[in-house]
Order: C-alpha cells, then structure tokens, then sequence
C-alpha cells in the first residue's frame, strides 16, 4: 500500500485550549478510513490538519507529492447563477467528461431526476446535496474527504454510495476519508476506523488535556467489538458505556435477517463477549405492558388517501387508498423515496393532517407526541437551563422498571454535568437534538413518531438513546434513511410507494429489491416505447439443477468460511496487540503490526470474494 500522508507527534491548540495533541496517524492508496466521535471533539479539526488548511503547533503533517484533496463540506457553497453542469464540471468541455463510464455512473445513480442546465438555486436541499456530492466525486483527486455524505440521501442514494466507494477505492488507487453517523454506512464502506476521543479542560480550568485519536482496524461492527474489547482489559470504571457497547454486540449478533446478507463469519467473532448478554429488549413484556397502557386500539387508518389539492385533478394523491394500522407496542419502520408521502404519512396519524377521503380511527388512550425534523419547539424554554427544561415537565419518569430524576435522563444522553446547566439557547445542534427527543420521554406518551431522528447525533448519543427506547413500553413509528437504526430499534418496516403502503416481510433489502426492479421495468417500457414488460422477478423458464454441483460448491463454501475463522482470530489478536503496544509509544512495532493487518485484510477480502462466488454457484445449482 503506496504512502499518501502522515501525521507526526501533531498537536494543535485554539488560544489556550489543547484540542488534540501527540497524533501519530497515516494511510496509503485504497484506504477507506470512517472518522467517528462526538460533536465538538475535534473531528473537522483533524480534517483541517489533513488538508493542510490548519498549520500544527508541533509535529509535521507530511504528503506525498502530487496528492490533490477534494472535500465535501457540510454546507454547500455553490455559485449564484450555476448550473448543475457547471456546479459539477465546472468549465470543462462535454466531451471531457461524458465520454467516461465512471461519471456516466455518477450521474445516473446520484442527479437522475436533476437535469444539467438547471440552476442550482431552483433544487430542493436533497438535490443540492447530491449535486455536491457528485462534484466532490467527480473532482480529478487522489484523496476524497466527505463530511456526512449521507444527510439528506434516501435509502436508494446511501446504497449507491456504498457501492461506488467501495468499487473505486477498492481498486488501490487513492483513499477516502468520510466523517458520518451513519453506522451502517460505516460497516459497508469502511476498512478501519480513527475515533476522535475529545480532551477535557481539567478541574478548574487547570491541566486541560489535549483530544486524540484512537485507530481501530474494520467497520463499525469491529469497532465496537476492539472497543468492548479495550475497555475489558484495562477494566476502566466507565461500566455504563461498557453496557452499552456490549448491547451494541448483542444487536449486531441478533439483528435483523436482512443482516445476514453479509457472510456471517463477520460477527461470528462477537459470539463469546455476548454470550451471557440478554436480547436489546422483551418484546413480549413491552407489548404487555403497552396493551394496559393504550387498550387494543391505537391509531388505524382505514381506505385513506390524501391529497394536497383534491379538487384539482392535476394534483396526484400522495396517498391512494390506504389501510394502515398500528398495535399496541408495535415498532415499526417507514421507508420511502424522498417526497414518496412518509411525512404525509405521519401528519395523518398525528393528525396534523386530515385525510381526503377515508376513516382515520384513534384509540381514547392515545397520548401522541412526534419528534419533528425541526427544534423550533426548544425557543419557547432557549432561556431555561437544560434540566430545568426537562424538570419543568416531569421531575421523574420510569425507565423499564428503574425510576429515574431529570438530572440522570439528562446524563443517560449525554450531557455532562456541566453541559445539564447550559441554557438551552447555547446548545449546539445535535445537543438541542438530545433535548428535543428527552423532553418528549418525559411526557410519557405512549404513542411516539420519530421523524429523521438520527440529523445532527454521534454513534455515541444514538447507542443511548436506542438503549433508552428499548424500555419504553408504547407504539413506535419511525421515518428515517438510517438502516441501522431501522433494524435495531424497529420490529419489521415498510414502504411508501406509488402512493402505497407495502410491508417488507424481508426488511430493508427488499425494499431495495423493490426500488430495481421498478427501475428495471421502467427502463425497459422506455426502451419499448411503453409496451408491456415481463418484470422482474418472475420465474426463470428452463432453470436446471444440479444437485453434485450444488453440493460441492457449499463444500467450498465450508472450506472459506474456516480459513475466514482463523484469519480473523489472527487479526483480532493483532488489534489486540496494537492496542497494548499503544500506550508504550514504540510506533515502529505499531507500523509492522499495522502492516501485517493490512496484509491479513487482503488475504481475508480475496476470500470472501471466494466465498461470494462460491454462494451463487450454489444458489445457481440449487
């Protein structure tokens, strides 16, 4: 792996205050590097310090001759008067770009629905966002820098990015860094993780300690696996972050079906830390006791269907004759295309909206509250503190069977005991996200819908929280293009499209299944100028098994899946080794373990690919 950068004994400080000191990091081509941590710990810090846009105090940053950078900010900085194409291409002639398959790809998979000469100004904030993230992608560098890529992306659109991230740096040629919360993303693109753990100003404002960065080799699920892990053994007193890592493990060991799309040697390796680790919640117990909370009855919409404008036939219906109901205790997840009706969907329930034609049915009991996209709500207490604006609704909330006082919900999501006694109107935007979400729990509703829940939370605060509503005994409806939220806080999902309602007995990946084969079908009745169209799916004519074959393709199967055993024990116990070497400082032990890791990920990704081929023979046989 060909050295891109380094950073050398870095540190760097703002005025007096250290924010991240004695940083030893480097990658090379092919590198896929997820930046997690919490808001304010230094994250675009570090950024800065890679791109060369801030100077460190001490230390060297050191770049391969020839690196370009592109980076995609948070916030778009587009041109007055731009055009997609020139947002995206700048003033290069067509001919430069169009004749290249891979940007013909772009295109197709993040603006189909955005045409070139339209101005950027006239694009809603998921276009724009696309639009900026196919110029940073289409940008001639060798390093990309993306800063949560995924806001404001469907399913659709994080699925794609997935695959063409992992298509262009698996090639070996350049190396991704990408800051994101979005865990599954994490788990599908990245090869190893750099954990920004944020200092501290000491007690008084005296000794503050610098942040660093803590590397750990494989996506989220390893992650959080050498975490636990690291914690173990230097048996640090933080029991309650260890519990909420060890049920991170029991969900990635337990979760959803649609999970094992992914060969299952990849969380085998968690089995022995979970074992005694109960499910992330009783489903049983909870539905018990919403039905005495809420009776039989919640929310049921009957033969719905909605529309903005209904005297308008122009104007199509969001909604198109509808039933959807919802039980006591249910959890269930909604997915769709953005605009596809999912907000619509909620304001019915809720009852912001009314339905245009059909019967909308709520249970006596319903206490309803909804988590919006927006925060506006907090202005009305921005001069109250954070606990007293929690106090002022409930000053104790039962949690499972634990009561619980404001102050401690308050320090279950994260927020320091100095940060409780901030006032509401200096929180940053995750923050006021937290408080958002905790002071609607302390109402105790037992009906609530989370719409985009996940905007503006680190990995941390989200794990909290998801171990909070994992004992909150009411109805759960949540909105959101966060698969991994989806599958770990919800019971099933289902799908808003062509103004429909559809159930996903399979989960998320046939939803995605959903989505191309109606983009097959539509592709094809285009091609045949609308005529009809065999879709796809349907059984294949002459389809011959071949029950040796088949039999000796799960065999090779076997065969992989041992050797994947052993490699990742290997590389397990080197990821144990570098985090005991670590805190010795002998960075060239550290450098061969890195190197010897590299080379047991390649060997391990061959195999895999082996594996993969060997599974399609005998699903191909079978």
């Amino acid at each position: 792996m060909a050295h891109i950068l380094g950073l050398e004994d870095v540190s760097i400080s703002l005025g007096s205050r250290p924010i991240l000191g004695n940083l030893n990091l480097s990658f090379g081509n092919g590198a896929r590097i997820g930046v997690v941590g919490p808001n304010g710990g230094g994250k675009s810090t570090l950024l800065k310090l890679i791109t060369r846009e801030l100077t460190p105090d001490t230390g060297q940053v050191t770049v391969t001759g020839g690196t370009e950078f592109a980076m995609l900010g948070q916030a778009d900085n587009f041109d007055t008067g731009q055009t997609v194409r020139e947002a995206i291409h700048g003033d290069a002639a067509e001919y430069e770009w169009a004749s290249d398959a891979d940007i013909r790809y772009l295109h197709d998979g993040l603006i189909p629905d955005v045409g070139l000469d339209k101005p950027v100004s006239e694009l809603s904030g998921g276009q724009r966002r696309r639009v900026a993230l196919a110029a940073t992608l289409a940008a001639p560098a060798n390093v990309v820098i993306l800063d949560e890529p995924t806001n404001h992306l469907d399913l659709q659109g994080v699925t794609f990015l997935a695959e063409y991230l992992n298509d262009r740096f698996a090639r070996g040629s350049g190396a991704l860094i990408v800051v994101t919360h979005d865990r599954w993303f994490l788990d599908a693109v990245c090869d190893r993780l750099w954990e920004v753990v944020p200092g501290h100003d000491g007690a008084g404002g005296r000794s503050p300690q610098p942040g660093h960065v803590e590397t750990y080799e494989g996506g989220y699920a390893a992650y959080i696996l050498q975490r636990a892990e690291r914690a173990r053994l230097a048996q640090q007193a933080a029991e309650k972050r260890a519990n909420l890592l060890r049920k991170e493990l029991a969900w990635l060991r337990r979760g959803a079906p649609a999970r094992t799309a992914k060969p299952k040697f990849r969380i085998d390796a968690a089995n022995e830390l979970i074992a005694n680790e109960p499910p992330p919640r009783d489903s049983v117990e909870l539905a018990k006791m919403a039905t005495t909370r809420l009776g039989k009855d919640v929310i049921d919409l009957e033969d719905v269907s909605f529309s903005w404008d209904p005297n308008d036939p122009q104007v199509p219906f969001i909604l198109d004759n509808v039933t959807f109901r919802l039980a006591p205790g249910e959890r269930i997840g909604i997915v769709g295309a953005n605009g596809a009706g999912k907000s619509s969907l909620l304001g019915l329930l809720n009852g912001t909206l009314q339905p245009t034609s059909g019967r909308l049915k709520r249970g006596k009991t319903v206490k309803l509250a909804t988590l919006s996209q927006e925060t506006r709500e907090l202005d009305e207490v921005a001069h109250r503190r954070v606990v007293e604006s929690v106090h002022d609704i409930a000053t104790h909330v039962t949690v499972g069977k634990k009561e619980m006082s404001a102050s401690q919900l308050v320090e279950k999501l994260g927020f320091t005991r100095e940060r409780a006694w901030t006032p509401v109107g200096e929180l940053s935007g995750g923050e006021r996200r937290r408080l958002q979400l905790l002071r609607l729990l302390v109402s105790e509703p037992n009906v609530l819908l989370l719409d985009e829940p996940t905007n503006d939370l680190d990995t941390d605060t989200l794990a909290a929280i998801e171990d909070l509503l994992d004992s909150w005994p009411g109805t759960l409806v949540v909105v959101s293009h966060d698969r991994y939220l989806l599958e770990r806080i919800t019971d099933h999902q289902v799908a808003v499209m062509d103004g429909k309602i559809r159930g996903l007995p399979r989960g998320l990946d046939q939803y995605l299944e959903l989505v191309a084969e109606a983009k097959k079908t539509e592709s094809q009745a285009s091609a045949t100028g609308g005529g009809t169209v065999t879709r796809a799916g349907s059984a294949e004519p002459g389809r011959v098994r071949d029950a040796a074959k088949e039999r000796q393709a799960r065999k090779d199967m076997a065969r992989v899946e041992r050797k994947l055993t052993r490699l990742r024990a290997q590389l397990d116990d080197n990821g144990l080794r570098q985090a005991e070497i670590a805190s010795s400082g002998d960075y060239e032990k550290l450098t061969q373990l890195g190197q010897e890791a590299a080379a047991l990920r390649d060997e391990i990704d061959e195999l895999e690919l082996e594996w993969l081929d060997a599974a399609e023979e005998a699903e191909r046989w079978g």
